[in-house]
C-alpha cells in the first residue's frame, strides 16, 4: 500500500481540482454564462473583437459574441467526447483484451495482429482519412472514429494483466472446481485488472479531448451551431495579431482540462501501479 492516502497526492489533488472544476463549468454553463452562446449582437450593442473588459470578461470573437459563454458551452462538448468515447472504448478493450490473453492462441494471435494494424498507423492522419469517407463532417463522426481508434490501448493493457493473472493459484483453483471461463473472467479476473484500467481510462480521456479538439480545427468535427474550443481556435487563429484572447481562452481552456486529466491519471498510475511506488 502506498504511504500517502489518495487525496494526498500532489496529482490527484491538482487534477482532480482542473476536472472538477471543468466538470462543474459544463454542468452548469446555463447559469453561468452570462450571455447566449449563440447570440450575435446587433444595432448598439453589436462590438466585435472587443478586449476583455465588462461586461465581457473574456472579450468577444469576430461576431460580437462573449467569448466567456461560448467558452463554458464548449467543455460540455469536449468533457462529452471525452468521457463518452473513453466509455465505449472500455467496453470494446475489455472484452477484446480478456478474450485475447485467457484463452491465447489463434484468438489472441488474430485480435493482437488487428491490434498492431490500428494501432501501426499516427491516430490523427487515420482519423482524418476515415471521416472523410462521409458526406459530411460532424461530432457523431468524431465520436465513432475515435471509437474506433482509441480501444486499442484498453485491449493492450488488459491483455498483458490477464495474461499474468490467469497463471496464479486462485484462478487455477477455479478450473480445478469446474467454475466456468465467464465466470472466471467476470469474478476473478476483471476486478483484478481494474487499476491499470482505471489509469489507462483517465488518461484516454485526455487524450480524446485533444483529439476532437484536433479534429474540430481542421473543420472535420463540430460543425456551426455547437460550439467546441476546437473550432474556437480555428475561428480564432485569423485574429492571433489583432486579437489574441478569441483563441487564447478557448486554447487555454482546453490545455488546462487536459493537464487535469493528465495529472490525474498520472497520480492514480503512482497509488495503483506497484511498479510506481516509492
Amino acid at each position: 500500500m502506498s504511504e500517502r492516502g489518495p487525496f494526498r497526492h500532489h496529482g490527484v489533488q491538482v487534477g482532480g481540482a482542473l476536472v472538477g472544476l471543468f466538470v462543474l463549468a459544463a454542468l452548469l454553463a446555463s447559469w453561468l454564462a452570462p450571455f447566449d452562446p449563440h447570440a450575435i449582437p446587433t444595432g448598439l450593442a453589436a462590438a466585435s473583437l472587443l478586449p476583455p473588459a465588462p461586461p465581457h470578461a473574456l472579450g468577444t470573437d469576430a461576431l460580437g459574441r462573449d467569448l466567456l459563454s461560448r467558452v463554458l458551452y464548449g467543455g460540455r462538448v469536449s468533457l462529452l467526447v471525452g468521457v463518452g468515447v473513453e466509455l465505449v472504448t472500455v467496453l470494446i478493450g475489455v472484452l477484446i483484451g480478456l478474450i485475447a490473453g485467457y484463452y491465447g492462441g489463434w484468438a489472441d494471435g488474430l485480435l493482437m495482429r488487428v491490434t498492431d494494424v490500428v494501432m501501426a498507423f499516427p491516430s490523427l492522419i487515420l482519423a482524418i482519412g476515415l471521416i472523410a469517407v462521409f458526406e459530411k463532417p460532424g461530432l457523431d463522426k468524431v465520436f465513432l472514429v475515435l471509437v474506433l481508434l482509441g480501444w486499442t490501448t484498453i485491449a493492450r493493457v488488459v491483455r498483458g494483466e490477464v495474461l499474468s493473472l490467469k497463471t496464479r493459484e486462485y484462478v487455477q483453483a477455479a478450473r480445478a472446481l469446474g467454475v466456468g471461463d465467464g465466470t472466471i473472467l467476470a469474478r476473478h479476473l476483471l476486478p483484478n485488472c481494474l487499476a491499470p484500467l482505471l489509469v489507462a481510462a483517465t488518461i484516454g480521456v485526455g487524450g480524446n479531448m485533444v483529439a476532437e479538439a484536433g479534429l474540430s480545427f481542421l473543420g472535420l468535427g463540430a460543425q456551426a451551431p455547437t460550439i467546441s474550443w476546437g473550432a474556437m481556435l480555428a475561428e480564432g487563429q485569423t485574429f492571433l495579431a489583432s486579437a489574441p484572447w478569441v483563441a487564447v481562452f478557448p486554447g487555454l481552456a482546453l490545455m488546462l482540462a487536459v493537464l487535469g486529466v493528465n495529472l490525474l491519471g498520472d497520480g492514480l498510475r503512482d497509488l495503483l501501479d506497484p511498479r510506481f511506488k516509492h
